[in-house]
């Protein structure tokens, strides 16, 4: 009997009503006789059991050990069954995938999914009998390698007081300030004040205020700790165009020349804090891939079930057996309330049955991929970010394959590659604020990279944007990710600065009537698919 794919397992356990640890899992598929193994861990289930744990299977597999007269019957009862590796990792698909790969990293190489079930499930979502399923990962669980970082789920304190936005502002000033203050030769707003006429100042400060002039030159006020001092951007300056890319309270460094009475300092350079150009992003040391998704909107009418259903089917095929990770960035349901007469276009009014309808849609994805979930702004969380993790009835109700659910934003490090995922809110203030060939829907990475710039996925304060205060800013980009994963805006596009790849994945729902009424024409169906020994991205299309 050839080993069964985890993903089957995971498969035939759920739909009995069980959830599976990855251990249990691993000792079945590596069993003699799978198949047989998994029917009798079913059977021998205390009725009170909701997951399989390895201790069941082990019973098991002791057990038929014992009823075995066969010399290798003890050897394997003391390995937990297997016959495979002492890693209990399972076996890889005889062939390797083709991947397409975009030098450019502008314009996306897109791949239609041929959403095939002969490998994993049925069309229709019912398991189906393979051998030698080509859903088994190249991978196993033992060699996976996944970490959090950034995660404020349960450690918010924000309480909505004054000292509250004063702690997370200083917080953000020293943060992103210490990233320039070696560039420049920094004195406090009161210390610049002092100085005499025409003497060389530099300031590190948040930008209180940008305004035009008479003359038609630019006023930038920058505050720190100590006060405000004005800087002004005279027009004819080379560099008065990064004046447009600025946002009210991200942090910024000026050097300049006082005027004769001190009263304001004439803009000579300008410093974002911005990731270094020498920036080398890490890799994966062996051939595995990510697929990168976002906004699922289960529960709308608009929810595009035939090309998640294509999209998961995929996954079980030999073409993706490199797909160990599953990344998913916010909005997995539609969501109540969250825009005017939305209940008009729900397909599914309760927002706890929206979740349960998106958990078995999830139930569909091979049960052997490593799930990470971040929740968005149609998520039933709070609408200020930072977003912590989901509480633990909506983290109960989405508990297919054991997904690591962390707060928006958080830091996934896979295989060595660190990935930021952030949901992308604070997308529609960036665009809306600067000008297009800077920031746009139909380029979102590029919005994205102003983001890399400043050094924070959510800058400005007091604009669409909501945000709490903490004791510390957990907006801040403090360490330079390999991989800036968004979604929010439905756009498809990916790209790299300074080496850093940015990419928004689209969505999984058709364009609603709210979409057309703001002239949003979403990316629906795709899911781009990153290869993390290399960064290079393919698109594989499903709708």
């Amino acid at each position: 009997m050839p080993l069964e794919g985890s993903a089957r397992i995971v498969s035939e356990l759920t739909s009995r009503g069980y959830n599976a640890e990855r251990e249990a899992v691993t000792k079945i598929a590596s069993s003699d006789d799978s198949r047989a193994v998994l029917e009798r861990v079913i059977e021998e289930m205390p009725e009170d059991a909701l997951v399989v744990r390895p201790t069941h299977v082990e019973a098991v597999l002791t057990e038929a050990a014992g009823r075995s007269n066969g010399p290798g019957a003890q050897r394997a009862a003391d390995s937990g069954g297997g016959t495979g590796p002492e890693t209990g990792g399972e076996t890889a698909a005889s062939t390797d995938r083709a991947v397409q790969s975009n030098p450019s990293q502008e314009d996306p190489s897109v791949s239609t999914g041929t959403g095939t079930a002969t490998a994993g499930e049925s069309s229709s979502g019912s398991p189906v009998e393979t051998e030698g399923s080509a859903s088994d990962r190249t991978g196993g669980f033992g060699e996976r390698d996944l970490e959090i970082a950034n995660d404020m789920t349960g450690q918010s304190t924000g309480t909505g007081e004054y000292e509250d936005f004063v702690s997370v502002f200083r917080d953000r000033l020293e943060r992103l300030g210490s990233k320039l203050r070696g560039r420049v030769n920094h004195r406090p707003a009161t210390s610049i004040e002092s100085m005499p006429g025409g003497s060389e100042v530099a300031m590190v400060g948040l930008v209180n205020d940008v305004r035009s002039t008479a003359s038609g030159h630019w006023l930038i006020e920058l505050e720190d700790a100590t006060g405000t001092f004005p800087w002004l951007v005279m027009k004819d300056r080379e560099y008065v165009e990064l004046v447009d890319e600025l946002l009210c309270d991200e942090v910024l460094a000026m050097e300049g020349t006082l005027s004769d009475d001190s009263g304001i300092a004439f803009v000579d350079s300008m410093y974002f804090p911005d990731v270094p150009r020498t920036h080398e992003p890490s890799t994966a040391d062996r051939h595995v891939q990510a697929a990168l998704i976002s906004d699922v909107h289960v529960g709308s009418e608009e929810f595009m079930e035939d090309a998640w259903n294509r999209f998961a089917d995929w996954l079980h095929t030999e073409e993706a057996q490199h797909v160990e990770y599953l990344l998913i960035g916010g909005d997995m349901v539609e969501g109540v309330g969250v825009y005017p007469d939305q209940d008009e276009e729900l397909d599914i009014i309760d927002i706890y049955d929206q979740y349960r309808a998106f958990n078995e849609h999830l139930k569909r994805v091979p049960g052997d991929l490593e799930i990470v979930m971040i929740p968005g702004n149609h998520d039933a969380v709070r609408l200020a970010e930072p977003q912590p993790g989901f509480d633990e009835e909506l983290r109960g109700i989405m508990s297919a394959h054991d997904p690591r659910i962390v707060s928006n934003p958080s830091t996934v490090t896979i295989e060595g590659v660190s990935v930021l995922m952030y949901h992308g809110v604070s997308l529609d203030e960036v665009i809306a604020e600067l000008p297009e060939e800077k920031a746009n829907y139909d380029e979102p990475h590029k919005a994205m990279y102003q983001l890399l710039k400043k050094r924070h996925v959510a800058p400005q304060f007091g604009g669409h944007t909501r945000l709490a205060p903490e004791e510390k800013d957990y907006l801040v980009i403090d360490e330079v990710p390999d991989i800036f994963h968004t979604g929010h805006v439905h756009k498809l596009g990916f790209g790299k600065y300074h080496s850093v790849l940015a990419i928004n994945s689209g969505c999984w729902q058709a364009q609603t009537d709210f979409q057309k009424s703001v002239n949003i024409d979403p990316d629906a169906g795709y899911a781009p698919i990153v290869d993390l020994d290399t960064l290079d991205v393919t698109v594989q299309k499903f709708s």
